[in-house]
């Protein structure tokens, strides 16, 4: 090889080698990449990708050659174990760009001893555009997507992103209101956005949160003049029109999504199915705090185990999990499309054998989607075509199971896009394919016997050969008679005929097909036309039979990609058996009932129950879940000029169940959208549009929030959009400031929840004196969790009861907590004194009567002068402390008519 691993990078009179030159060129053309630059058996990094590489591998750092005078920094890593330091690369955010010797080296070495192997770069990997089976999690997609927006600050906003892996491609108009939620709910692995965004500040939270994962691209990728056009050249289409009325900015995102796949897949055209739009308002919205507080599918510590998702997750397949998971981050807002969901999932429920048969047959069943992607790029192997031929025997045997069936529409689909598969396809591929498959084609042997008779001719040469020679050589000695007759082989000759002296005459013979080689002092060596063909026939028989199986893997591939749409159909499908035999299993197993929902403004469960919670008791033996019954749906006779949806004020003691209570009824909202079974033993769920969740607390560092300015910033989202249709769920609102501040809070958001959000909302607190709202607000109920003392002792019932808590028990749960007894004591002490102040006393009715909270009810004519008189003659100034005389005089003043201005 005329290069060598850690070569000089200085020639005579110091410039770069050839070799050098080479890399410093192709870097420059990919300078926000490191560069994986082939090197035989090793993929080199120099210069400073060297020593981010080493850093972030842990791999050692090596110096070789020089450049303008100093070390070169290099690090390398061998080309069989790759994938696995890509993985971690591509974990931590890098884009690597892989640059592969194009040219055999002997054809370098023919234009000179300096001759550089010809090297180009051959794919950018990008967190967002993996497609290789080791680097992917099976049960999570894979999103690249693009963000636009167009018309300015305020102006319209766009999302579309694909998963290259399965090929999916969506686009979906958004807003300004709610693009955070979206981009978070899809979890990309890379967000491409244009960098005239870069500073702006209403996306710096988004930024800063997706942190590398953000892709910083040229307002031309974004062009919205140009979008349609090159849609329409991607897809080969002369109009978009049958794939939906998308807006200019949608229009902007999808191109711009397809720019940037071309950019980084060089060569290779992205597999991707036509664009699909995603309707707004098709879908509940859920902002990220939400989806944090719910830990809908990973916990607050980033962890995938403890979340409802991988509660509720039992597929078989890895596209059954990323379906499910796309379920969960997407609840439905459609009743129609919610009900076909519950009407798969009760046939399945109610045909045990059926279930247990199909999730038998999808067990273990390789992955068909991506198989088809990296065949479709040309990254594919033996194994992805091996996992298509699989994929359709299964198929086959999951058809039969559901064909004689009276299922649900959807199932029914099923059923018809797997009856469609290409049989001849299935037939062909088993009879090629061995059972045991290499990861590489170019490692051969993944052809079965018997399926070319060339290549099964030349195997034998390759491995047989001395019987091929032996078989040959028997029929010679047949044909002349000569029984001493020997075919030999050596290093000068290869391979040859020789027989004793005495027969070399007849063998000279013309006409006997026999030439002269070597005359020796006692044989004489002959060859033949057959024999030099055989000889040159061995000698490439294992190049040949490279040559015919790559061949022919050309060909399967070839016939599998012209089958992609029924392929990909027929893997929804099953996908979507998986998901539906799942949810069936878990609501058996779990003992969840079907919900109704409905597009009316009901929330009404009985025994309602944490599934994540429940869960952890099962497992761990640690008793019974308490279930409890809540009703926000619109009190009967209010009175309202529009309906609208109640409020559960609950009061209890810390450790009482208060936020499992909460977040349970969030859960069944978005487990009932999704189509799914619920756990409880009844529930009727009227559509929610948004879900909003403030439950626990945290600081914001990366944002310079204290925890409770997250908790205003939260708050203050849900009442500047939580409607009608909003399911809202807030604990503790207040509890981060000064009581007062933190009482007046809860107080006004409590009354503006009710009188102009007008929602269904769940709403916790210690502050027990918020309980008298009840007495005005006439869709606020109060409620509690119930506890008993005995002999000193909390015991936590974790009953939901009307009513309202008489104090918190936060001294009891500190003892639990293991506080020291003197402190323990002393708190005591301070507690008692404080709950026999005139200010303990009294606070209630002072609150009661703050004119913050009573300014909805006050009406709008100015009263006279007796209604002063009157709450004067109610004042006991006897009974009352300085501020709280102060507050009346403040009051008294407010009854008087105002003087007229001067």
């Amino acid at each position: 090889m005329p290069e060598m691993r850690g070569a000089e990078a200085k020639g005579d009179g110091g410039a770069p080698t050839p070799m050098m030159a080479q890399f410093l060129e192709i870097k420059s053309r990919h300078a926000d990449c490191l560069l994986f630059y082939r090197m035989g058996d090793f993929y080199e990094l120099f210069f400073d990708d060297a020593v981010e590489a080493s850093k972030a591998l842990g791999i050692t750092l090596t110096r070789r050659g020089k450049h303008e005078g100093a070390d070169i920094p290099m690090a390398g890593v061998p080309v069989v174990s790759s994938d696995d330091y890509l993985e971690k690369l591509i974990a931590q955010g890098y884009r690597v760009a892989v640059c592969e010797q194009v040219e055999d080296p002997a054809e370098a070495k023919k234009r000179g001893a300096k001759s550089v192997v010809k090297r180009e770069v051959v794919r950018l990997v990008t967190p967002g555009t993996i497609t290789e089976e080791t680097l992917l999690e099976p049960g999570r997609p894979n999103f690249l997507a693009a963000l636009a927006r167009l018309g300015g600050e305020g102006g319209s906003f766009a999302l579309g992103w694909t998963d290259l892996s399965t090929g999916q491609f969506r686009i979906a108009p958004s807003a300004a209101d709610r693009i955070f939620a979206d981009v978070v709910a899809l979890e990309p692995a890379e967000l491409v956005v244009p960098d005239a965004l870069r500073e702006d500040e209403a996306l710096q939270p988004l930024l800063r949160r997706l942190g590398r994962r953000v892709r910083f691209e040229p307002a031309s990728l974004f062009d919205a003049a140009t979008a349609a056009e090159r849609l329409q050249s991607f897809f080969e289409v002369s109009t978009l029109d049958g794939f939906g009325a998308f807006g200019r900015a949608e229009l902007s995102a999808g191109a711009a999504l397809l720019s940037y796949l071309e950019r980084t897949q060089l060569k290779a055209r992205p597999p991707l199915e036509r664009p699909e739009r995603v309707e707004a308002g098709s879908f509940m919205v859920i902002d990220p705090a939400t989806r944090a507080s719910l830990e809908l599918s990973r916990t607050v510590s980033g962890k995938r185990q403890g979340s409802l998702l991988a509660t509720i997750d039992r597929c078989v397949t890895g596209a059954g999990s990323r379906l499910l998971a796309s379920r969960l981050a997407w609840p439905l807002t459609d009743p129609q499309a919610i009900a076909r969901r519950q009407d798969s999932v009760a046939a399945l429920l109610d045909d045990p054998e059926l279930r247990g048969e199909l999730r038998a047959a999808l067990k273990g069943m390789p992955d068909t989607e991506r198989a088809l992607s990296r065949l479709a790029l040309d990254r594919g192997g033996p194994r992805d075509l091996g996992a298509v031929s699989e994929g359709l025997e299964r198929a086959s045997l999951i058809g039969e199971l559901l064909q004689e069936g009276d299922f649900s529409w959807e199932l029914m689909e099923a059923c018809r896009a797997i009856s469609a598969l290409p049989q001849d396809l299935r037939f062909a591929l088993r009879a090629t394919l061995r059972d045991e498959l290499p990861l590489q084609r170019r490692d051969g042997g993944f052809v079965r016997e018997g399926a070319d008779a060339a290549l099964d001719e030349a195997l034998a040469l390759r491995d047989h050969s001395r019987q091929v020679v032996a078989d040959l050589q028997g029929r010679y000695c047949s044909e002349t008679g000569v029984r001493s007759l020997k075919i030999r082989h050596n290093n000068v000759l290869g391979y040859f005929v020789e027989v004793p002296e005495a027969h070399g005459a007849a063998l000279l013979e013309q006409g006997s097909g026999f030439s002269h080689r070597q005359t020796l002092a006692s044989a004489m060596r002959f060859t033949t036309v057959e024999l030099c063909d055989l000889e040159t026939r061995i000698a490439q028989s294992a190049a040949e039979a490279l040559r015919i199986e790559l061949t022919l893997f050309d060909r399967m591939r070839g016939e599998v990609l012209a089958a992609t749409d029924a392929l990909r159909a027929a893997s929804a499908a099953l996908a979507l058996i998986d998901v539906t035999a799942a949810l069936a299993e878990l609501a058996l197993s779990g003992n969840w009932v079907r919900p109704l929902v409905d597009s009316s403004l009901a929330f009404r469960v009985e025994c309602g129950r944490h599934p994540v919670v429940e869960a952890a008791l099962k497992a761990s033996g640690g008793g019974q879940f308490v279930a409890n019954d809540c009703d926000l749906s619109p009190p009967a006779g209010t009175g309202a000029k529009r309906e609208a949806g109640a409020i559960w004020l609950i009061t209890g003691p810390n450790m009482g169940g208060k936020s499992t209570f909460l977040r349970q009824n969030a859960l069944i909202a978005v487990l009932a959208q999704i189509g799914s079974f619920v756990p409880a033993t009844k529930a009727h769920i009227g559509v929610v549009d948004r879900l909003f969740s403030r439950v626990g607390a945290s600081d914001d560092l990366a944002e310079g929030r204290s925890t409770f300015m997250v908790e205003m910033v939260e708050t203050a989202a849900i009442l500047n959009q939580a409607s009608e249709r909003t399911l809202v769920v807030l604990d503790e609102i207040g509890r981060g400031t000064a009581t007062y501040d933190g009482l007046s809070i809860a107080f006004a958001a409590v009354e503006h929840l009710h009188e102009v959000n007008r929602c269904r909302a769940l709403f916790a607190t210690h502050f027990h004196e918020m309980t008298a709202l009840a007495a005005r607000l006439k869709r606020l109920a109060n409620v509690t969790v119930r506890v008993k003392e005995w002999e000193g002792e909390v015991i936590f019932l974790h009953e939901v009861t009307a009513g309202v808590a008489d104090r918190s028990y936060g001294i009891q749960v500190a003892r639990l907590a293991g506080l020291p007894p003197a402190v323990l004591e002393r708190a005591r002490q301070v507690l008692t004194q404080l709950e026999k102040s005139e200010q303990g006393e009294k606070r209630t009715a002072f609150i009661d009567d703050l004119p913050l909270f009573a300014a909805l009810n006050r009406k709008p004519a100015e009263p006279e002068v007796p209604s002063a008189l009157k709450a004067l003659s109610e004042v006991d100034p006897d009974a009352m402390s300085p501020r709280e005389a102060l507050e009346a005089l403040y009051r008294l003043k407010a009854l008087l008519p105002r003087s007229p201005k001067a």
